[in-house]
């Protein structure tokens, strides 16, 4: 049985927001939540940027629904011991509801503290890393490191939720999808690629979770929301490298304006029809995704919520 869940964008809401977002998704029928984690917005038009971990706790004690980063990058501008400090405690505050999406970040993130931004190979190795690093931390015991890439003196973790926090893993390419697979609890991906999903499966993610999420924009004027997806995420519509490489939000607003809105609109559903919602999400269930998180895109949320809860979700369950 698949879940489907509501995707929170960190980029365009604030805290407040963000917690009624859920407490509203929880109403409508959704069954768990993914929240981004970013320092910056891919755009100054979307706005917002909170501390991920801050609004984790608010949405521990707002909801009972599961809750997974989507995704958080342990490696620049936080170090993975302080990543696992927080996903212990959250895990402890959550009774076992929260998951460790993790994945190698993109320099509009990471190059906060350090604009020396590494290549994709190096990125993976540190990941590789992190992710023992921390699997160390969370058994409780004294852990002195010194790896590749990161070094750790004599650090232990008190307060320890009763089972570890999973780990999943972002793969958006064969290397990072093969990584996920081999050391990853779980594989996110924000594509319906059914080939993504049994290369994780091949790489050692059989009988583990497979997590997707796509944006979509209700609206009862499929024209208006065309334009409001356009306006918010035209990166959807920027292919290649970019998105990893580009540190500010005025370089994406840059490549933003070739975007035309055909192409930002591109795998979203949009508008009043809920028949067009359902078969988005049914080409990730068909791509044998586990779990489904759906983002509305824009102010619309109330509508959104009651537009899911009684036309869509009756649909693709």
């Amino acid at each position: 049985m698949t879940t489907f869940g509501y995707f929170l964008s960190c980029e365009e809401h604030g805290p407040k927001e963000l917690i009624r977002q859920a407490k509203a998704a929880e109403r409508a029928g959704f069954e768990a939540l993914w929240i981004s984690d970013h320092f910056h917005p891919w755009l100054d038009e979307q706005g917002q940027a909170p501390f991920v971990w801050s609004v984790i706790g608010a949405l521990a004690e707002a909801t009972s629904l599961p809750i997974t980063t989507a995704v958080t990058c342990p490696l620049v501008r936080t170090h993975p011991v302080v990543i696992a400090h927080a996903t212990a405690t959250t895990a402890a505050l959550t009774g076992g509801r929260f998951r460790l999406g993790v994945g190698t970040g993109e320099a509009l993130n990471e190059h906060v503290i350090e604009s020396r931004w590494p290549p994709l190979s190096e990125r993976l190795e540190m990941l590789e890393e992190a992710i023992e690093l921390m699997r160390e931390l969370f058994t409780g015991k004294l852990v002195t490191h010194r790896g590749r890439h990161y070094r750790v003196d004599t650090a232990r973790l008190y307060t320890l939720p009763d089972e570890p926090a999973p780990i999943l893993v972002s793969g958006l390419g064969k290397k990072s999808t093969a990584l996920a697979g081999r050391l990853g609890d779980g594989y996110i991906s924000v594509a319906p690629d059914a080939g993504a999903v049994r290369a994780f499966r091949d790489a050692g993610g059989a009988g583990k979770p497979a997590l997707g999420g796509l944006k979509a924009c209700y609206a009862t004027d499929e024209a208006a929301a065309r334009k409001t997806v356009h306006r918010l995420w035209p990166t959807q519509g920027v292919k290649g490298e970019a998105a990893q490489l580009l540190p500010l939000p005025r370089h994406f607003e840059q490549l933003a304006g070739m975007v035309t809105e055909d192409e930002a609109v591109a795998g979203s559903p949009v508008g009043p029809d809920p028949e067009v919602h359902a078969q988005a999400i049914r080409q990730y269930v068909d791509a044998g995704f586990d779990e489904v998180y759906v983002n509305q895109i824009g102010p619309e949320q109330d509508a959104f919520f009651d537009f899911y809860e009684r036309e869509v979700l009756p649909l693709v369950r």
